[in-house]
């Protein structure tokens, strides 16, 4: 106890200087950030490049950020159509098929809005935050008169029938779905049931947690057209805005849905080759990434490494998850944050510590997987024991990277 109140001491000295030694900050995240007196958001802001070093500019820099994501949202959630455009004639309207309507670009959007919804609604089933009432919706949104609709509402007067894209774009039989079981089921687009029984329908003027991650996702596709969203991504920013909607600095939770938005994007900034095909055999692409997962595993656990050889047992069936995902499907969710502690803290090479913590979790299953045949140890890795100790999977992650570099 002595030593976890020396490291609340650390940080909270550290996070008071004028100019904030990232080295040391590094340092200190690396072996883990209490969760306590908002350290974790604040040095995750840090790490993912949000807050500058400089500390007495934060309040320029935190006000002009918030502010150009409120007009991110003016610009990306008002309903097209309601304003006619100044340089033609044509009345645009929803019947119109013209490309250049901005109605063509309001359906092709609720593709994926639809996807969204659909993945936001499940985030972290075993928790019921997300399920639960902001204190702080989106004042823009809530303000009916200026023109602006919610998502909620979108979804719910649309007619969206968008077939479903389960199937991986490598494997064909890869799914960005959690380990736990999940029974829920839409109800007029603005509640779900699950065996817990039904979540509370919220009245207007009121936002659930998952609808500000929905609508920050939303809004990252319409400025990200390249990237746009993918299956997958709403369980990369889950932990993150939990983290930020859990501060217990209300001026910092009262801002969680503006500053989730800028380290999300600043994280997809080293992650988004694993979502984009494009980039799959590309230098920090999934494939690539892969392999070089295959060739460190071969390097530290040769045993393991030939028995999957011999099973024809491919990182594909497993290891595809856990890179993309940066393990949050493997794990409950306070793991998962103390393991993005390290992540965050140890960002070169685009998250190369990533891959010494996935051999390390398969060296820790070594006796199984080693005694077993193919189908039981690809049950084994794609449902990784979740009772297992996460702190003795970064150590040994720590000593297979300090074995390997020397």
């Amino acid at each position: 106890m002595a030593l976890y109140q020396k490291t609340i001491e650390n940080f909270e000295t550290l996070l008071k200087c004028d100019i904030i030694d990232l080295n040391k900050l590094k340092t200190l995240a690396f072996n883990g950030c209490p969760a306590e007196n908002g350290i974790r958001s604040l040095t995750w802001k840090i790490l993912l490049n949000y807050l500058l070093l400089d500390r007495t500019k934060w309040e320029t820099h935190l006000a002009k950020q918030r502010e150009l994501y409120r007009g991110y949202i003016r610009d990306t959630i008002i309903k097209p159509g309601l304003t006619p455009t100044s340089h033609s004639d044509i009345v645009d309207h929803p019947l119109s098929s013209a490309p250049e309507s901005s109605w063509t670009a309001y359906f092709k959007e609720n593709e994926v809005l639809l996807q969204i919804d659909k993945d936001v609604r499940r985030l972290c089933p075993d928790l019921c935050f997300f399920q639960r009432k902001t204190d702080y919706p989106c004042a823009e949104i809530m303000k009916q008169e200026t023109g602006f609709e919610s998502l909620r509402k979108r979804i719910a007067s649309t007619s969206l029938k968008v077939e479903s894209q389960t199937q991986s774009r490598l494997t064909g039989r890869l799914e960005f779905l959690s380990n736990k079981t999940l029974s829920q089921k839409k109800n007029n687009s603005s509640n779900f049931t699950s065996d817990d029984g039904e979540y509370e329908i919220l009245a207007d003027g009121c936002e659930a947690h998952w609808e500000v991650v929905e609508r920050i996702l939303f809004v990252f596709s319409k400025l990200n057209s390249g990237q746009s969203y993918v299956q997958g991504m709403n369980e990369i920013i889950g932990p993150i805005y939990y983290t930020f909607a859990t501060d217990p600095n209300i001026e910092w939770r009262e801002y969680a849905e503006a500053d989730t938005f800028y380290c999300f994007t600043n994280l997809m900034i080293h992650i988004r080759e694993n979502f984009m095909k494009v980039y799959d055999n590309s230098e920090f692409g999934i494939r690539v990434r892969m392999q070089k997962y295959t060739m460190l595993l071969k390097q530290t656990a040769k045993d393991i490494y030939d028995l999957f050889e011999e099973q024809h047992l491919k990182p594909e069936f497993y290891a595809f998850r856990w890179l993309t995902l940066l393990l949050s499907q493997e794990f409950n969710l306070p793991d998962v944050l103390r393991i993005w502690d390290s992540l965050f803290a140890d960002q070169e090479q685009n998250f190369q510590f990533l891959f010494y913590i996935c051999c390390a979790m398969v060296i820790l299953q070594r006796d199984q997987l080693l005694n077993e045949t193919q189908a039981h140890n690809i049950k084994l890795l794609q449902s990784y024991p979740p009772d297992t100790d996460v702190h003795k999977i970064l150590e040994k992650a720590v000593e297979l990277k300090r074995m390997h570099v020397n």
